[in-house]
């Protein structure tokens, strides 16, 4: 039994360390200034006609969820941004974190009530406006 307690904390503490070091990591990257356009194009073909470029938008939510770090170890699958495998998918993450943290989003994104991001927003608060833009682009997610 103490073996695996033991085992339990080291993983824990080995996750929880490479959590932080991705997010450090992609935050440094991030530093650099992040163009201001509220859309990005991005072009791709038809079936029908393949020499006819159709765009595509996504929206400025992929943008604040890259600048604040989110991406580093979530996706945002209906926001056709893939992130990290480390955290969940954050899709349905505006209706889904009440029920399993018992608070809503944007207190949760203040004062989390799970370890891994408890240690990273520790590490990185988040304003006031930088928790609505979050939560924004999260309920956009979740409306898709």
């Amino acid at each position: 039994m103490s073996n695996s307690v033991a085992i339990f904390i080291i993983c824990a503490i080995l996750g929880l360390g490479i959590g932080f070091a991705g997010f450090e990591i992609v935050k440094k990257n991030n530093a650099q200034p992040v163009s201001t356009p509220t859309e990005t194009a991005v072009t791709e073909q038809t079936e029908d006609n393949p020499e006819t470029p159709v765009a595509e938008t996504v929206s400025a939510s992929g943008e604040v969820l890259n600048a604040q770090g989110c991406i580093a170890c979530h996706a945002v699958s209906s926001l056709n941004l893939e992130g990290g495998a480390t955290g969940p998918d954050l899709s349905q993450a505006f209706t889904n974190v009440e029920g399993k943290h018992g608070k809503p989003l944007d207190e949760f994104l203040k004062e989390p009530t799970s370890a891994v991001m408890a240690s990273v927003i520790s590490g990185n608060p988040l304003s006031d406006e930088e928790v609505q833009q979050v939560v924004d682009a999260l309920q956009e997610a979740a409306e898709k």
